[in-house]
């Protein structure tokens, strides 16, 4: 397991950077070479439910930094169309497509790979052509479509 230090540095990790800690860091970098976590916690002099428990942290501060990141993209996109319950998602793309064209956006998708962007990335909010939570449908600067499901 000496290649950790290659596989963090091919990687980019910068402990002083990011969200997780070095050993999060190597424990990834590890579980994502295929190696157990009894493998890892006998090389690291540790157990087993040690090596899973900074796993698990590990996973929920990636988790959380990309939630962080849509949350700001999302909110610093120049168009943001919100959408309540029982709108049918084929109304979506032409509501979007309208709002850039006023804010001078172009859009990356389709109306079509709009609707499954949208319908994907809300989950349960979207339920066949219904949309069922309210969501925010953002448009950055380079087309790319954020989507953001109001909270419960």
């Amino acid at each position: 397991m000496s290649d950790i230090e290659d596989a963090l540095a091919r990687a980019g990790f910068d402990a002083s950077e990011s969200v997780l800690t070095r050993r999060q860091a190597e424990v990834l970098a590890l579980r994502e070479q295929g190696v157990a976590q009894a493998d890892i916690a006998e090389s690291l002099g540790t157990s087993r439910a040690n090596i899973s428990k900074v796993e698990s942290a590990a996973r929920e501060n990636v988790a959380k930094a990309r939630e962080t990141v849509a949350f700001v993209e999302a909110l610093e996109a120049p168009v943001q169309v919100e959408f309540e319950a029982g709108t049918d998602l084929y109304d979506v793309p032409d509501d979007v497509f309208d709002a850039c064209d006023d804010a001078g956006v172009k859009v990356a998708y389709s109306g079509v790979d709009m609707m499954t962007r949208v319908s994907e990335a809300a989950g349960d909010a979207v339920v066949g052509r219904e949309v069922r939570t309210p969501i925010l449908v953002g448009v950055t600067r380079e087309g790319g479509v954020r989507v953001r499901v109001a909270p419960d």
